[in-house]
This record gives C-alpha cells, sequence and structure tokens, in this order.
C-alpha cells in the first residue's frame, strides 16, 4: 500500500504533531490534588516565592497598565517547556475544540468535509449525527453559517472546526447550496454528540484470516473490536491480523482490555512507575476469548503510546508476531489537570515498562524539543524506513521475551519482521498530486459528478469494478493541469496503476464509506500480505514464535 501521501512531509507532520497528538491521548490516569502540592510550597513560602513576587510586582509598579492572567497565560507554556516533550498545557479554548473523541464522541453537526475552490463541501454525513437527522447531505456546499458567508480564502480548517463544532445543544443554522439549484438550502443544525468510530474496517482477508484496523484506544474501542471479533469469528476467522499502524495511542485501561483478550491468567501486561507513584502492575485475568488464536500486530512510525503497550505485551509473552518497523517511542504516562477556566495541565507523572522490563521510551532532552521533534525525519534520513540494518540497537538496553528473544528498550517496539515501505509507482508526479491535495480533491470531484450512477450499484464491489474500467488517472491529470500541476507522461505512467487504485479506493469512500474504501486501498498493502504469508506458514502461533528466531 501506498501512502497519499509523501514520506518527508509525513515525517515533519508527524514530528510537529506528535507531542500535542500523543501526549494528550495517554491521559488514562485520573488527576490527583496532591500532585500539586510541591508547586504551591514552590509559588508560596521561604525563598522560593519568585513566581507570585514577580507577577504581584508587575501588576502593583508596571509603567503600563497589564493583564496579569495574560501573563501568566504566556508564562505557563514556557515554564512546561521545560520538561518532557509530552507535558503541555492546554489553553480553555483548545480544550474546548479538542472534544472527547476518545471517549467516542464530540460535540458537532457531524460532517466530514474537504475545502474545495475555497467552499467547504460536504463529503460525508456521520450515521448518528444531527446532520443527517435533518436531512444533510454528501455533495452539499456550505455557503452561510448563522447567516454570514462561509467561503473565499479567508476559510481554513480551523475556521471550519470552530464554527461547526461547540457545545451540545446548542445550534447553529447553515445554508447550503444542494447541486445545480441557485436556492440556497437553509438547515438549524442542533449540536450534538457524534459517534466517532476507532474500529473503522473489519473484514476477512483470506479465507479464515481476519483483518482488523485500530486507529485509536478510546473509550468504545472495547466493545468494537470485540463485536469486529465476533463477527469474523462468525465468518470462520481463525487467525487475526491486528493493525495498529499511525495509531497514536489512547487509554491505558483500553490497552489492559485488549490485551487482556489474548493473554492468560496472571500474564504481566504492562507496570507503570514515577517518582510520586509507586510501582502498580496490570495482569491479565484469564478470561480473554482470544487466548490461543494465531495472531500478527502491524506496527510503524506512528504507533504510539497505548498502541505500543499492547504491541510489547504481545511481543514480551511470545504471544503475537509484530510485523512492520519501529513503533514511535513513546513511554511516559500523564495526568490532566483541569483548571476552573477550562484550561488544563497535562503533565508525565511515570513511565510504563512491557513485561520483560523495557520502557520503550525514546531519548529526549529536558527543556529542548528540538532533536526530539525531528527524531521521525532523522530515521527517514539514515534510511530506517528502507533498511533494517539503519536500526543501531548496540546501545540500547537489552531485554528477553517470555521465550527468551532478545528485546531492546528505550527506542520504541522494534517489529519482529521488518517491513520497508512501499515505493512502486511513487514519483515526483504522484507526490504532487497527493500531497497538494489534487488527488483527494479530484477524487470528491468525480464522486460528485457522478453520484447517481455509483450509487446505483448493488455493492461496492460492483462499484469498484466499474471504477477500475474508467480513465481516472487521465481525466486527473487534465483537472491537476488545471490546478497548475503540468502532465508528465512519462511519469503518469510510471505511477498509473497507484494513482487509478486510490482514485477508485477514494471514490468508492465518499460513497460506501470505510466498509468499501479500507479492502480497496489496503490490497497491496506489503505488511498486510507479509502477515497473510507468514500466518498461512504457521509461523505466528506462539509454539512457532518461540522456535524461530526473528531478531
Amino acid at each position: 500500500m501506498k501512502k497519499v501521501y509523501i514520506w518527508l512531509p509525513l515525517c515533519i507532520a508527524i514530528s510537529i504533531a506528535a507531542g500535542i497528538l500523543i501526549g494528550n491521548a495517554f491521559s488514562s490516569f485520573s488527576s490527583n490534588s496532591s500532585l500539586f502540592s510541591p508547586v504551591k510550597r514552590f509559588i508560596k513560602g521561604g525563598s522560593n516565592d519568585k513566581i507570585e513576587t514577580i507577577f504581584d510586582y508587575i501588576n502593583k509598579a508596571y509603567v503600563d497598565t497589564v493583564n496579569v492572567d495574560d501573563l501568566v497565560e504566556s508564562a505557563i507554556p514556557t515554564i512546561i517547556a521545560g520538561l518532557d516533550p509530552h507535558s503541555t498545557y492546554i489553553s480553555a479554548e483548545n480544550m474546548a475544540l479538542s472534544g472527547d473523541e476518545l471517549d467516542g464522541h464530540f460535540s458537532g453537526i457531524g460532517v466530514e468535509f474537504i475545502i474545495q475552490n475555497d467552499t467547504v463541501a460536504i463529503v460525508n454525513v456521520i450515521p448518528g449525527g444531527p446532520s443527517e437527522a435533518i436531512g444533510i447531505i454528501p455533495g452539499d456546499r456550505l455557503v452561510y453559517v448563522n447567516d454570514s458567508l462561509f467561503a473565499g480564502n479567508g476559510i481554513s480548517e480551523e475556521k471550519i472546526f470552530k464554527n461547526l463544532r461547540g457545545k451540545k445543544d446548542t445550534k447553529v443554522k447553515l445554508g447550503i447550496k444542494r447541486g445545480n439549484s441557485k436556492e440556497i438550502l437553509t438547515f438549524d443544525v442542533t449540536r450534538a454528540d457524534v459517534p466517532v468510530k476507532t474500529v473503522p474496517a473489519s473484514y476477512v482477508l483470506d479465507k479464515n484470516i481476519g483483518y482488523i484496523k485500530i486507529t485509536k484506544f478510546g473509550g468504545t474501542t472495547y466493545n468494537e473490536f470485540i463485536s469486529a471479533i465476533a463477527k469474523l469469528q462468525k465468518q470462520g476467522c481463525k487467525s487475526f491480523i491486528i493493525d495498529l499502524q499511525q495509531n497514536t495511542g489512547g487509554y491505558l485501561e483500553i490497552a489492559r482490555a485488549l490485551s487482556n483478550e489474548f493473554l492468560s491468567a496472571g500474564d504481566l501486561i504492562v507496570y507503570t512507575e514515577g517518582r510520586a507513584y509507586p510501582r502498580e502492575d496490570i495482569v491479565a485475568d484469564g478470561n480473554g476469548s482470544c487466548k490461543d488464536i494465531p495472531l500478527v500486530v502491524l506496527i510503524d512510525e506512528g504507533s504510539a503510546s497505548a498502541s505500543e503497550i499492547f504491541a510489547g505485551a504481545m511481543q514480551d509473552h511470545d504471544r503475537g508476531l509484530i510485523v512492520g518497523r519501529r513503533s514511535f517511542g513513546k513511554g511516559l504516562v500523564q495526568s490532566r489537570h483541569v483548571f476552573k477556566d477550562g484550561s488544563a495541565l497535562q503533565l508525565t507523572i511515570a513511565r510504563y515498562h512491557t513485561p520483560s522490563g523495557r520502557c520503550i521510551q525514546k531519548a529526549y532532552t529536558k527543556g529542548d524539543r528540538t532533536d526530539y521533534d525531528m527524531d521521525i525525519i532523522n530515521r527517514y534520513n539514515r534510511g530506517e524506513f528502507d533498511y533494517r540494518d539503519s536500526i543501531k540497537v548496540d546501545n540500547l538496553p537489552l531485554f528477553h521475551t517470555k521465550a527468551g528473544r532478545p528485546v531492546y528498550g528505550d527506542d520504541g517496539v522494534l517489529a519482529d519482521v521488518f517491513i520497508p515501505r512501499d515505493t512502486v509507482g511513487v514519483n515526483s508526479y504522484y507526490l504532487r498530486v497527493a500531497n497538494s491535495g489534487t488527488l483527494r480533491e479530484y477524487a470528491f470531484t468525480y464522486t460528485d459528478n457522478n453520484r447517481e450512477k455509483i450509487e446505483s450499484f448493488k455493492s461496492w464491489q460492483e462499484a469498484a469494478k466499474y471504477l477500475e474500467q474508467q480513465p481516472l488517472v487521465d481525466l486527473l491529470a487534465d483537472y491537476a493541469n488545471t490546478k497548475g500541476i503540468r502532465k508528465r507522461p512519462y511519469l503518469i505512467e510510471e505511477s498509473r496503476s497507484l494513482l487509478q487504485s486510490q482514485l477508485v479506493s477514494f471514490i468508492i469512500r465518499n460513497i460506501y464509506g470505510d466498509e468499501g474504501f479500507y479492502p480497496l486501498f489496503q490490497k497491496d498493502d506489503l505488511m498486510i500480505k507479509e502477515a497473510v504469508k507468514l500466518i498461512k506458514e504457521g509461523k505466528v502461533t506462539p509454539q512457532a514464535i518461540r522456535e524461530e528466531k526473528y531478531k
């Protein structure tokens, strides 16, 4: 499978966002007021009252009138920046925008959108959300929000989120343009909890092999996962591939619950330990339903936190084979303390360790996030996405799985079977149309212009067969040319198969959702193909894993 994005910009995106997205995701520990007593002692008392004294002095004596609250807001991030990369301060405004997606929902109108020609186009209406209930449909264009024009050069994703998301039961007035009609349709939408799926795909891959994609470890993930397992077992699946690629983590409790399904009673899943928090062991209770099922876990450089807990537990107990590339390396536990104004401090309070004793947190320097943020790019530059030998383990602490296989700490989870990135069909033309958003934009344009035809098929499989016969790549090249991406015949031909496959996948997703998207988008995925091969060869049973030397 080829990603829709170029590797280097992907690396940059992950590097910049990882500290926020992954740090915020791992919030399973409840706040403890005693945790903040040392801070209070520092601010008030003895010779360590500098912070309070400084702000009090500024308030009383500074030459101009100042807003001390604003100064405090500006100072807090600077203080927190002196700690680890995952401790962070979240303003009240950003807290309000973040929603409760880890809990399986957020409050909004329930649509997926794309910005096309400075206009917000509805790509999908989320089932069970408020927009579906009042009749908004895919293809609608959002023109007005609360009687204000909502289009043009100033439109941005941030502006869209700020206007469409909001507190539950609040109303927003939308002006919608539908199809070729000149009439503007008006909808009054009451914001509500919109369901968020964390297990977007589960399907039969090959005979009795089931595939399950988990995007994060949220509040609804366990129930979604159990439903997926039950469905696939009913369809005859006896082996499973769990895909944690780009899974940035989530709740420790959910990682525990999923691990529990595969481990025996008394097996250690993970333990946490910090300066102010004594060691706490989390063990399996033996009531899992998948203890004897052959298992492969897929990971990559975007797999972090709770997904690393699950992968590490399976690896250390020789319970499942880990296939892919080295994971992100996030082994720090955060506790979130919410202040009265709605802002929050997310503070690292402990490290977690896999059953063998390793902490998979990669190296960082307190107060200096530059190298940490550049880590993914550095991996790319030294060839780690292409060659296993580029991963150096000589200076990493050595541990062993239950069966004695060597594993390493302090730098993520290393896969048992390395799979390089797939670069077939990836050239400068493909990268240009993919990274500019033109590929996705044209997939939506084609969908919009051919919606009636595509919807006429009885299944996504039939629709996909039809689309595969259409000259989608040539149509894309014409469209891209109007956007300033000139045609490169040789490069287009070199990328034709990849571009056609991805266009079909995205068009199907626009009509049939993830049920059709994932099987199409991942049909040539190298990791999945290798996982299927290993299962068929009988190499993923616990006994086979113990006997094979994958390291």
